[in-house]
């Protein structure tokens, strides 16, 4: 058997006992990567491995899973893995989510925990080493402001299927009932839910929310709606009606350009004269524009033409700002 495949299969096996409800045949295809004839003979191997594996019904098709879990050696977790582990928390605390970052050092700590004193020794000099020697850029911009009390009340609501309340904003006087259908990460937290009665989700920012409180019962998304959906329909954040944007970026910005991701959907072309043109679909005008004043002159706003003017209007306005700001106006201000 070729290391590939056993990767795979080891793979394939954690997947399995990982799962509650159950793999198909197509699920595991996707999973893996292979076609749905390769997972059904990797579906067969793994029964030859692994007696335990179950086929289980969900009234409509036949799922697999490993019950009882597996053994040691095969869910003992690497110095790689535990490295990245540690480096993801410590990039979550640079960019000032320590509350999230908290969570990843506690998961760490209780792998470790896990293990036999005689893998401890023997992973600790690589974990030391690769963290130690991992580097990164403090992101700049706002840091998320999210109180841990709160953040663990909208985690319990999610998870129990029930409506938050809560005043919205300091000098506000009334409370509001929300669905909570999600949370955003980003420079800013936000809570993702509609007010009850409404059908269209909104944006909570998390540090706006005080004297939250767990309700009553909430109501449920639609069927097909999910949060990458949601958040897939905008540039950054807010949502709009979304518009195609096309883009043109000259032959001395076209490598950078095509190595930046402006959008999941995003379409990249390389122009006979060495121009770049990127596509994609989203909303969030203000915030494309707030970008792309960061390109300069490099950068050709080709669709829509309402985008291209709101760029004048604030590169305009800038311009004008800083033309009649003197140096003695900055400073007595």
């Amino acid at each position: 058997m070729r290391f590939e495949k056993a990767n795979i299969i080891i793979k394939l096996a954690r997947l399995l006992a990982g799962t509650a409800e159950g793999l198909t045949l197509d699920e595991i295809a996707i999973a893996c990567h292979v076609s749905r004839r390769t997972a059904e003979r990797l579906k067969a191997t793994i029964e030859a491995i692994f007696p335990q594996l179950e086929a289980i019904t969900d009234g409509r098709k036949l799922r697999f899973r490993i019950s009882g879990g597996l053994d040691r050696f095969l869910q003992a977790p690497t110095s790689d893995e535990l490295a990245e582990l540690y480096s993801a928390a410590k990039a979550l605390e640079m960019s000032g989510s320590s509350l999230r970052a908290n969570l990843l050092n506690s998961l760490g700590e209780k792998l470790k925990s896990s293990l036999r004193p005689s893998d401890k020794h023997k992973l600790a000099p690589d974990i030391d080493a690769l963290t130690i020697t991992a580097g990164y850029v403090t992101p700049i911009g706002p840091q998320p402001l999210a109180d841990p009390n709160v953040l663990e009340t909208v985690r319990s609501a999610i998870k129990s299927g029930s409506c938050l309340t809560f005043v919205y904003g300091k000098n506000a006087n009334s409370r509001r009932t929300v669905s909570p259908w999600g949370i955003l990460y980003g420079r800013s937290y936000y809570l993702v839910g509609p007010i009850i009665g409404k059908q269209h989700p909104a944006l909570w920012r998390f540090d706006k929310l005080h004297l939250v409180e767990i309700g009553g019962q909430s109501v449920l998304p639609p069927a097909g709606w999910s949060i990458a959906k949601f958040t897939a329909q905008s540039f950054g954040v807010f949502q709009e009606k979304p518009q195609k944007i096309i883009l043109r970026f000259k032959p001395q910005a076209a490598y950078d350009a095509s190595r930046f991701l402006f959008h999941h959907n995003q379409t990249t072309t390389l122009q006979s004269d060495g121009s770049v043109v990127i596509q994609f679909v989203a909303s969030g005008s203000l915030e494309i524009a707030n970008h792309l004043f960061t390109w300069g002159n490099t950068v050709e706003i080709v669709e829509p033409h309402s985008l291209r003017e709101k760029l004048c209007e604030m590169l305009e306005a800038a311009f004008q700002h800083h033309k009649a700001t003197t140096i003695s106006d900055a400073l007595n201000h």
